[in-house]
């Protein structure tokens, strides 16, 4: 069989703002290493033996294609199809996309460019847990082995084993209150929500037919009529735009009776915040995290990120300082969820001055 990478890049990343914006977004940006969290997904399936590696498809917004291309041209990756959605319709009709161009017999390895996996040793052997039924027509999504009642994070809930190290999904759960994490989290059957996925490209389409059908209408009618050029594919603007926006969750996955869970702890992370970063990258003695120019003296649990003026931090803790593109922002540790507020009002601002 040919498992073929299916990597979604459209998102905003606005959660990191400063330094992730519109014109840039976070999986384009090296966060957490030389490479840029995208450079780091296209190479994720490297060293995967089991099958045979298809053609990676990549699943974009079209002002990000000429950077796009760049990164992939310096990590290496040559053989890739870029399609290029002009306006974002959420991951059940990007992944629509990519099932088109696919051959209908391809496994789709579907995964957001965005995130980070340390062990790739355990994502590997999860997909091999995984393929025997993928090749019998499930839908199969990767749950990461939760270590704490995260409430940032959606939830699955897993039942009987279906194959080895592979359990049939009962259900999907939207991210919980906390008594709910803490819940689930007592009761040991639960995953969080990776939004990484592996079925057959016709199993993905007969489950869109079924569940929505003005979805792949609308999908296959923009790429009957989508523009080529090289590697590039524009599906058609006015034909997408009339979309349906759904995340392929609550449009495919929990409707389904075919659906399985493989669980893994692979030093997994959605970066979905200045906190998680922290988190995932190294610290020094007093478990900062420093990028950029910096002096701290006496600081602790700090977090600091600086594209030019140096920044200095005397005796506090648990700061985040970031300074990206001339804008200043300073919060809280364990706080960083309020960027989101931070953008909001940014954009209530612009649009008050535009108005007067």
């Amino acid at each position: 069989m040919t498992i073929v990478p299916v990597i979604l890049s459209g998102g905003a990343g606005t959660r990191l703002w400063p330094m992730s914006r519109p014109e840039r977004p976070k999986q384009l940006l090296p966060l957490t290493a030389q490479e840029t969290m995208l450079q780091l997904t296209a190479a994720r399936t490297r060293g995967f033996t089991a099958a045979l590696l298809g053609r990676t498809i990549l699943v974009a917004n079209a002002a990000h294609a000429d950077v796009i291309d760049d990164q992939m041209q310096q990590s290496g990756v040559r053989d890739y199809t870029l399609i290029l959605e002009p306006v974002g319709r959420n991951t059940a009709p990007a992944i629509a996309l990519a099932a088109l161009e696919a051959q209908p017999d391809d496994v789709l390895l579907v995964m957001p460019s965005d995130h980070v996996i340390a062990d790739l040793p355990a994502f590997h052997e999860a997909i091999e847990h995984a393929l025997p039924l993928v090749e019998k027509g499930w839908l199969v999504t990767f749950g990461i082995t939760p270590n704490g009642p995260e409430t940032g994070y959606g939830y699955i809930q897993m039942g009987e084993l279906c194959g080895p190290h592979v359990h049939e999904v009962v259900r999907f759960v939207e991210k919980p209150e906390l008594a709910n994490a803490q819940h689930m989290l007592a009761q040991g059957n639960h995953s969080w929500n990776a939004g990484i996925f592996l079925f057959r490209a016709d199993a993905y389409l007969a489950a869109l037919q079924r569940r929505q059908p003005q979805m792949l209408e609308k999908v296959g009618a923009a790429v009957e009529h989508a523009r080529r050029e090289g590697s590039r594919i524009f599906p058609d603007a006015a034909i997408f735009s009339d979309c349906p926006s759904n995340s392929v969750d609550y449009a495919i996955m929990e409707h389904e009776a075919k659906v399985a869970c493989v669980p893994v702890s692979m030093g997994w992370s959605d970066v979905g915040s200045w906190d998680s970063l922290h988190a995932v990258s190294e610290r020094d003695d007093g478990e900062n995290v420093v990028r950029g120019d910096a002096l701290l003296l006496g600081a602790h649990n700090c977090l600091v990120q600086s594209d030019g003026p140096r920044v200095t931090l005397v005796d506090v803790d648990d700061l985040i300082v970031i300074v990206s593109q001339g804008d200043v922002m300073i919060l809280k540790r364990g706080e960083s969820q309020k960027v989101r507020q931070v953008t909001d009002a940014l954009k209530t601002l612009v649009t008050a001055t535009e108005t007067n």
